[in-house]
């Protein structure tokens, strides 16, 4: 048997997986069963479009029920203290400049269950921190992406 994906996360980002569980047992799963009941009194169900509806929204439930369970089950908490203050890993935030343009981003390296691009967290699977893990302040990376190589200089880490 393969071993399970480890998942990376902060606690913030298990306590948030945590808490998307419990409402998904205890809010989602009971109203879906209702549902389901519901649509079961209208009658035929080979035509019965509500029991249907319900049926698939109770497999993506209970699908995602499954997939939370197995991902806090193989959680790995990242530390940022753990690590070098001066080196680029998971759980640090890094602030850079894109070569030659000069624009700033800053990015939060994180386990890809809790990665959120728009709010900054960005996977550690992705092509952006592989590139940027275990570089230091002043270092440049390239970055491969769609759109070409982009290039990188780490302005600061923290």
């Amino acid at each position: 048997m393969a071993a399970e994906k480890k998942h990376y996360m902060t606690e913030e980002g298990k306590r948030k997986l945590e808490d998307e569980l419990q409402q998904l047992i205890t809010v989602r799963r009971k109203e879906v069963v209702e549902r389901i009941k519901v649509a079961r009194s209208f009658g035929d169900l080979s035509e019965n479009s509500e029991y249907d509806s319900a049926k698939e929204e109770q497999a993506f439930v209970e699908g995602r029920i499954a997939q939370l369970e197995k991902m806090i089950r193989n959680a790995v908490m990242i530390e940022a203290t753990t690590t070098e203050d001066h080196v680029v890993s998971l759980g640090k935030t890094v602030r850079l400049v894109e070569l030659p343009d000069g624009e700033e981003e800053e990015y939060t390296i994180v386990g890809s269950a809790e990665s959120d691009p728009l709010d900054g967290k960005i996977s550690n699977d992705s092509p952006m921190a592989r590139s940027l893990l275990g570089k230091t302040v002043n270092d440049k990376a390239v970055v491969n992406t769609p759109g070409g190589e982009l290039e990188v200089k780490i302005l600061e880490i923290r």
